[in-house]
């Protein structure tokens, strides 16, 4: 069976809580008038962090681990460039709560340093706070790692588990050594169950995953999403790693572009491969295959949900994106370094969706992709998932089809135009013997 990201940050909240109620506690005295005395307050109230100053203006907040210490011999990254005018519009080049003339005061109990909300089908901005701030993504930059395979790999294509999939660090959706998964399998692990073993095959098929990080890089860059830089292919923190929250969501959009991203993140179950008995463990048994969920609270809760992705690391914190429709409206959530205080990432992000759907349809604060990236990618068809299920989806870039037509008819006309050309130079050789 796999651990869920919500398991491990459950246990992570409640060691630290039970820790900090210990030490103000203070020391235990059994029988005296100590015992009898109420403790005191062990929490401290709520506040929202302020950025109106910019504080993440360069890079995320320094790391609380050595998580991000370069390899031996390796220099650190240096800080990405910072567009002028910013990417979407001047408006989100601001760094605290960003909102439209009239609008009112932005939900409370939110606990995210960062968040956007946008219109998916538009990308219009309706809302934001720091939304070019460097934060750390943590698993929700395996949307970007998806867009890359989908539009890469063969999703029919069986791939067979290994040892070093399965000692990979951090949430697992299950996968074992000799085990058979297609790539579509794979797929809905990364994204339904988190799994950082699925994001290490498909990293390995990508050509491990210093390329598989190149190729996100690239795809990040071409998009111009220009605070987003990932480090590892499964959003655990490395050296560099950075995106904001107006670039996960240009992230998400941009994904959200291939209908079996869109029905992937709305699937709530599905049943994932076992695998069979590693002959290196004596008396090891079959392994059977078994259902994996959504770990998207958001889906089951909140009525028009579209789907998402979740992430956590100790150094980044609650990340979050997930998509809502109401009404025909289809709106993108975004949170970066968030708690879960007061209330849960996804009922934070509920409170924004309900938010945004509130405004006025007209009103904005800037754009996603933005002036500058429609000159690049344009912006993309984006994916309604079909009521049965069924996604006829080609692993092969709209571009690349497009090549290949030309490349065709090029062929074709190649082969009608020699033999004419042969023919008329015979005829020519002829008239001049």
């Amino acid at each position: 069976m796999y651990t869920t990201e919500l398991h491990q940050r459950t246990a992570r909240r409640f060691g630290s809580v039970l820790t900090a109620a210990v030490l103000a506690a203070g020391p235990l005295i059994v029988g005296g008038p100590a015992a009898a005395q109420p403790p005191p307050p062990t929490t401290t109230p709520f506040a929202t962090p302020v950025t109106d100053s910019c504080p993440q203006k360069t890079q995320p907040p320094p790391a609380i681990d050595s998580s991000e210490v370069p390899a031996p011999g390796e220099a650190p990254p240096t800080a990405l460039p910072i567009p002028d005018p910013p990417v979407g519009g001047k408006r989100l080049g601001e760094c605290g709560v960003v909102l439209p003339a009239g609008a009112p005061a932005v939900p409370a109990d939110i606990s995210a340093t960062a968040w956007m909300v946008s219109d998916l089908d538009t990308g219009a901005v309706l809302a934001a706070k720091d939304p070019h701030g460097r934060y750390r993504p943590a698993s929700t930059i395996k949307v970007l790692l998806a867009t890359v395979a989908l539009r890469t790999l063969d999703l029919d294509r069986v791939v067979v588990g290994t040892q070093a999939d399965a000692d990979v660090e951090g949430t697992r959706v299950g996968i074992g050594p000799g085990g058979r998964y297609t790539n579509r399998q794979l797929l809905h692990g990364l994204v339904m169950a988190s799994g950082n073993d699925a994001a290490h095959a498909i990293a390995t098929q990508l050509g491990g995953d210093e390329a598989a990080v190149a190729k996100m890089n690239d795809l990040a860059k071409a998009l111009h999403a220009y605070d987003t830089r990932a480090a590892t292919p499964s959003g655990l923190d490395g050296p560099g790693m950075s995106t904001s929250a107006y670039d996960l969501s240009l992230l998400f959009r941009e994904a959200m572009s291939i209908p079996l991203f869109a029905q992937m993140i709305g699937t709530e179950q599905l049943d994932f491969p076992g695998y069979p008995p590693n002959p290196a463990i004596p008396g090891d048994q079959d392994h059977p295959g078994f259902p994996i969920a959504n770990d998207n609270g958001l889906l089951y809760n909140y009525p028009g949900a579209l789907g998402g992705k979740t992430g956590f690391t100790d150094d980044a914190r609650q990340t979050f994106v997930a998509a809502a429709e109401r009404d025909g409206r289809r709106l993108v959530v975004t949170l970066l370094q968030a708690d879960v205080l007061p209330i849960r990432p996804w009922e934070q992000a509920a409170r924004l969706l309900d938010f945004g759907f509130a405004l006025d349809p007209a009103a904005k604060v800037g754009d996603i992709p933005g002036d500058e990236a429609e000159t690049v990618s344009g912006a993309p068809g984006l994916a309604v998932p079909p009521e049965n299920g069924d996604v006829a989806y080609s692993a092969q870039p709209a571009a690349d089809e497009e090549y290949d037509e030309l490349w065709m008819l090029l062929m074709v006309a190649g082969l009608i135009l020699v033999p004419i050309l042969l023919v008329g130079t015979w005829h020519v050789r002829t008239r001049q013997r």
